[in-house]
């Protein structure tokens, strides 16, 4: 008998709201552009460009439809958008879910979705602003291409050393390398074909759901992260490692130039008041975690998400190691905490450690500096 295919709530709710909104769209959109409908006098308010402007954001009149912010993520215009986005919501949404649970992906997908339309809205209508031309008002977008931005960011985070095999493993692909391939190709996309809605759509995507993972989001210290485990009474604000640093997305020769730039930006946001500093213990455990993640002790398979359990494949001696390494971060972290008398970490002398917790806190001074937690 075949395996029984167990999809969550919310993700089985996204699949059938991209197929039924996907084809109100297809069975009920114009087949008339902007201009002949301008032309001919007839209100843009009820139809406009490729999508109806009460599933998609038409800049010229999305203002009168607040909803669809966030039900163009889910309109796609092509079957080859249809399938894409079907699959990233069907493998990735069944990950996620699970690692995460169903509310703390519902406010990622709420955030993945509605912040990227609304950004690729804004620019739409300072491109008008600034030309004057109809077509920057009558753009229509649509599409998933945030959605799908910010799940490689995600996988970057739970999952960096898992690895695609594609074309009969004539190519493998780490899927920490995936949202700077994925950025790469829209942004040569948009540039050579005409396709800036999807470069604004994933590059907002991305850019939205990093700062949410790495400033926002409150994660269970050290926990399997699945749904089955109790209640986490630890929590930590965003994920301090330096392996989800901004300038790790990208490749290595660019780190010179973005890392001081990350640096600058996170110091602006800390001085508003729009972020806040990372504590050196959270670093620290965060990267212990980051390192038992990368060795798949933390969390199940990217493509068999149905277990909590390390991979069948993955060695004992790996997992050991990377539950020794947790344990390690947690006896410094035990001993910096009684020598400094208080909660302030951070302000303790950094006790004796062995070569593993060293390599464990390298850069991890950075909790208190700009880099290390920053960006």
């Amino acid at each position: 008998m075949p395996p029984r295919i167990n999809i969550p709530p919310l993700t089985r709710a996204l699949l059938a709201a991209l197929l039924v909104l996907t084809t109100v769209n297809a069975l009920l959109r114009p087949s008339a552009t902007a201009t002949t409908l301008i032309s001919a006098g007839e209100s843009a308010l009820t139809r406009a460009g490729n999508g109806l402007p009460y599933l998609s954001v038409v800049p010229g009149s999305s203002i009168f439809y607040p909803w669809v912010f966030l039900t163009a993520a889910l309109v796609e215009e092509n079957l080859v958008g249809l399938l894409v986005t079907g699959v990233t919501v069907f493998y990735g949404g069944r990950y996620l879910e699970r690692a995460w649970g169903s509310a703390e992906f519902a406010k990622f997908v709420l955030f993945a979705t509605t912040l990227p339309n609304l950004v690729a809205f804004g620019i739409y209508i300072v491109l008008f602003a600034l030309s004057r031309s109809e077509k920057a008002l009558f753009t229509t977008i649509t599409g998933g291409v945030a959605l799908q931005s910010a799940f490689l960011v995600s996988f970057k985070q739970l999952v960096p050393e898992h690895t695609v095999t594609l074309f009969r493993h004539l190519l493998r692909i780490r899927v920490k390398h995936f949202p700077a391939l994925f950025l790469l190709a829209n942004t040569l996309s948009g540039l050579l074909l005409g396709t800036e809605t999807a470069l604004f759509l994933a590059w907002a995507g991305f850019l939205i759901s990093w700062t949410y993972l790495r400033f926002y989001k409150l994660s269970p210290l050290l926990s399997t992260t699945t749904t089955d485990a109790p209640p986490p009474t630890d929590l930590i604000r965003g994920d301090p490692s330096d392996t989800f640093a901004f300038a790790h997305f990208f490749p290595d020769a660019t780190h010179v130039l973005l890392a001081p730039l990350a640096s600058r930006a996170h110091a602006l946001a800390l001085a508003a008041g729009l972020v806040r500093p990372f504590p050196a213990d959270a670093v620290l455990l965060s990267n212990a975690e980051a390192r038992a993640r990368a060795d798949g002790a933390l969390l199940p398979s990217l493509m068999h998400p149905g277990g909590a359990a390390p991979p069948p494949s993955l060695p004992g001696p790996r997992r050991e190691e990377a539950e020794r390494r947790r344990q390690l971060a947690l006896r410094v972290l035990d001993q910096r905490l009684h020598a400094a008398g208080g909660p302030r970490a951070g302000a303790a002398a950094p006790a004796p450690a062995s070569p593993a917790v060293g390599a464990a806190a390298a850069g991890d001074g950075a909790g208190a500096a700009p880099l290390g937690g920053s960006a």
